[in-house]
């Protein structure tokens, strides 16, 4: 049985990481290169870094920032922000990612989530989809939660995976930031419903959500940020934690 997997988000915008809460009001954090080592320590099984503005202001993710941090980590590093072409992904894992987070350009041109997985392998590209709820609708949104598209969250998740993602890294922009665990309801659909593994994103407030999500929701990984980076939970605590429950963590 594969490990389930915890994963520190570092969302960088000018090489800060900031955090914010349902995607506005963003506050400092720290050097993303300080915090990456940080985290490779202290027992994180993956990073997930993405430059937040790189799309909104039509520029392409840090490539240096990105060498700097691959440098202090021996760990799985996911990149993602303004990415558009496949050109951009060979320099992305040149640079040192193990993967890439693609999100508004493959809603605009979903073609390249083929493309892409053709040239580096599925296992390189994850489909980031940040979806807020309305009603009872899961919409999909782009350019750092900004902008609604025609999307729903369900068949647009379907879709990325069919079209040979590797995985799908679902950020549920209600919860985000608020602490309140995370979207179960609609994970454990996903997870259910798809082949390729769910990272849960938006919501984890205490230990506890990251063990409602792997047992309730069958999520392959959970993410998390301004938990981790403020040091309100360790990580080694957390996968002691779920270790004594029943879950199987790399320790």
């Amino acid at each position: 049985m594969l490990c389930k997997r915890i994963i520190p988000c570092l969302d960088v915008k000018d090489g800060i990481v900031v955090k914010g809460t349902n995607f506005v009001n963003l506050r400092e954090a720290g050097s993303a290169v300080e915090l990456a080592e940080r985290y490779y320590e202290e027992g994180a099984d993956e990073l997930v870094f993405l430059d937040i503005t790189a799309t909104l202001e039509r520029r392409k993710t840090l490539v240096e920032l990105v060498e700097k941090v691959s440098k202090v980590i021996r760990i799985p590093f996911t990149v993602g922000g303004g990415i558009s072409k496949v050109k951009d992904i060979e320099k992305l894992l040149n640079a040192g990612a193990d993967k890439v987070s693609l999100n508004s350009s493959i809603v605009k041109n979903p073609n390249l989530i083929s493309e892409a997985s053709q040239a580096f392998g599925s296992q390189a590209i994850v489909a980031a989809i940040d979806s807020r709820t309305i009603g009872d609708i899961h919409k999909v949104y782009v350019k750092g939660g900004t902008e609604e598209t025609e999307l729903e969250t369900i068949p647009w998740c379907r879709k990325v995976e069919e079209l040979g993602a590797g995985e799908i890294l679902l950020t549920s922009m209600n919860k985000d930031g608020t602490k309140s665990g995370y979207d179960i309801d609609l994970l454990k659909y996903l997870s259910e419903e798809l082949a390729i593994p769910i990272i849960a994103s938006g919501g984890a407030g205490n230990k506890e959500h990251f063990l409602e999500a792997f047992k309730e929701a069958n999520v392959d990984a959970c993410l998390a940020a301004s938990l981790f980076h403020y040091k309100e939970l360790e990580i080694s605590e957390l996968k002691n934690y779920l270790h004594q429950n029943n879950i199987n963590v790399r320790l």
